[in-house]
């Protein structure tokens, strides 16, 4: 259970439509008892304990977060901390899912060879298999909630004179706009940004969608905002920048009476005498709502600053939001980091940064990003008592193995409930289970189980004589299970279990073996062997998949073969010369890029990785993640 929950303040603005089908914070109960109607349980902000996991460098206000939105905003707010920008890239409801591809690094046992080899280096022959970072599926009506939330916490930390920058797409910008006008005002808003793609696209029966949408809007009418000019090439000059025929006396050469001679008769000018009547025309305009030109650099999937991310967006967009939008030392905040874009940006510019994500591996990118920047910033978890494995949509995949004899699809069970259990004595048991995806799910209340025993226990197909409802948190135990004794008019038995157990499961350690040698006082740590069953299983089902199809299409497949060593699933080994225990501190790392090459202390060299890390300090701590981000600590001695 939280902590506590900090109440949302400011509220919605006065005046503005309250829209009621919005019901995460005040959730409407739909029952009498004792001839008393409860209507609303109000909430707020679920407070956890926040753990710092590492610091990096200097002490600074710099934080990188891991948790939800909603849950890192109560613990901003209880720490006082106030945001002067925020920029949110949420999932945009569009019903994709969004994966990231995991590279297997070069075995280091063979880095001499492949030094000498290098068409080994070409990027598309590196073997890679995809993994799920979050899966934008949400009904409408669900992630306006889930939205509407969010900017409600948001908008109590943010401080007086603080802007938002909302980036969103066609599929729910225009639904979005309202939530905003409801939480900030409609006096609020200041711009709908265009952001152009300079991409081809093709749509026989539409014009091809290539523009997100940005929604600006400010807390007060006194918000920091800076101008901005930019330089722009018209292909065409225009008329006013035609010369006159007094400027056309001035050439004095062998073209000047046929250009005279068109004009005085308006006679179309041949197009070779063209550049001699007008100027060439540069403009050094205020920039408009509409951002479509290499000044932002929208297109970054083949860029440098890439990182994997299939949303991620560009630094240049992030300079000119972050630029225009606060001064140097404020806080810019963004809470569904991703690819750490905002807080690398801002860190450059001289900002203080907030980066949040609830996905692991966003924690780790940002983290390494920022590492190779050399800023200064601290890593901190949300310790709400569930272990996710990675992000909620793999958790939730992975959830699924977990409930021992669950199927999924049953007749006769609707979607509302996770999957169901067959039982020789009992028969087929619906299982309930809160969706991770969807955070309103995980506090289990009187609301939801009466919804569970008055209504979706009726809308089964079937008989049944027991569910099971899992939970996350629950409200008030006593008084949620006597309300279920006093209210389920049903024969059904309602079992309640706590699915963080379950959920302590989903994370299978990995294994490495090293041997320390300590030689003229410098001490050389050798990684023998690195072993990954979740990996390994991934890989084989990968190459089970290519195989299939090579056997279907013809085509050659080269499975992804793994050493004896394993050492190709190893990404980032960190040394800890300082903590024995706690909050880590890395005191030397070296991170294999996909190349193969050795990035070590942020610092990007042509060299392969040869299986060893050296330190000159003696190292207590071991810490060794791979390639997918799970990562293994362990005693040096």
């Amino acid at each position: 259970m939280p902590v506590k929950y900090i109440p949302y303040t400011p509220n919605t603005v006065e005046g503005q439509a309250v829209l009621d089908n919005i019901t995460r914070t005040q959730r409407v109960l739909r029952y009498r008892e004792n001839n008393e109607v409860y209507n609303r349980i109000k909430r707020g902000m679920p407070y956890y304990e926040v753990e710092t996991v590492e610091q990096v460098g200097k002490e600074s206000e710099n934080i990188v977060l891991r948790g939800e939105c909603i849950s890192a905003c109560a613990y901003l707010k209880e720490q006082n901390i106030k945001v002067d920008l925020v920029y949110i890239d949420p999932p945009f409801a569009s019903g994709a899912d969004y994966a990231k591809k995991v590279h297997i690094r070069k075995n280091p046992k063979l880095a001499e060879k492949v030094a000498k080899a290098e068409a080994e280096l070409q990027i598309d022959e590196l073997k890679a298999f995809e993994e799920t970072m979050y899966g934008d599926i949400w009904k409408k009506e669900d992630f306006l909630n889930w939205m509407y939330e969010n900017l409600q916490a948001i908008k109590s930390i943010m401080s007086e004179n603080a802007s938002i920058y909302m980036h969103l797409d066609w599929h729910i910008g225009h639904y979005v706009k309202i939530l905003m006008d409801e939480v900030f005002g409609e006096d609020a808003f200041k711009n709908e940004i265009i952001y152009g793609y300079r991409i081809q696209g093709i749509s026989k029966k539409t014009f091809p969608k290539k523009h997100d949408t940005i929604f600006f809007y400010t807390l007060s009418e006194n918000y920091v905002f800076h101008t901005e000019k930019e330089i722009i090439k018209y292909e065409k000059p225009f008329i006013d920048t035609k010369k006159t025929k007094a400027d056309l006396t001035k050439l004095k050469d062998k073209d000047y009476e046929t250009i005279k001679n068109c004009l005085d008769n308006n006679e179309s000018l041949p197009d070779r005498y063209k550049d001699k009547l007008f100027d060439k025309h540069y403009a050094e305009v205020y920039v408009r709502d509409v951002w479509d030109h290499d000044g932002t650099k929208p297109i970054i999937s083949g860029a440098n600053e890439y990182l994997g991310y299939a949303t991620q967006k560009s630094e240049g967009l992030l300079k000119r939001i972050i630029n225009a939008s606060s001064n140097k030392n404020m806080v810019v905040a963004d809470f569904f980091g991703g690819s750490g874009v905002t807080a690398k940006v801002a860190n450059e510019l001289g900002r203080k940064f907030i980066h949040c994500d609830v996905g692991i591996n966003s924690i780790q990118t940002v983290r390494d990003r920022l590492i190779a920047e050399k800023a200064d910033f601290k890593i901190l978890e949300i310790k709400d008592g569930v272990s996710l494995f990675r992000n909620p949509q793999q958790t939730m995949d992975k959830l699924g193995s977990l409930i021992t004899g669950l199927q999924k699809k049953i007749e006769g069970v609707p979607k509302f409930w996770f999957g169901a259990i067959n039982d020789s004595k009992l028969g087929v048991i619906p299982v309930y289970a809160p969706d991770l995806i969807d955070s309103k799910q995980k506090v289990l209340d009187i609301p939801t189980i009466n919804r569970i025993i008055n209504q979706e226990i009726q809308n089964l197909n079937i008989t049944v004589k027991k569910i099971i409802v899992y939970y996350i948190d629950i409200d008030d135990e006593k008084e949620l299970r006597k309300f279920i004794k006093d209210n389920n008019a049903t024969t059904v038995d309602i079992e309640l279990k706590d699915l963080k157990n379950l959920l302590h499961e989903t994370v299978v350690n990995d294994e490495v073996e090293f041997s320390l040698y300590n030689v003229d006082s410098e001490n050389t740590i050798v990684i023998e062997k690195f072993v990954s069953d979740r990996l390994l299983q991934k890989i084989g089902a990968f190459n089970e998949k290519g195989n299939l199809q090579s056997l279907k299409n013809g085509k050659e497949f080269n499975p992804i073969e793994i050493s004896e060593e394993g050492l190709e699933l190893i990404e980032l080994i960190s040394l800890d010369c300082k903590n024995k225990e706690g909050e880590w501190f890395s005191s030397t790392e070296i991170k294999i890029d996909k190349l193969g090459y050795v990035i070590t202390n942020g610092e990007k060299s042509k060299e392969f990785w040869n299986g060893k890390i050296t330190t000159t300090e003696k190292p207590l701590r071991i810490k060794v993640r791979n390639v997918s981000g799970d990562e293994i600590i362990k005693d040096v001695e």
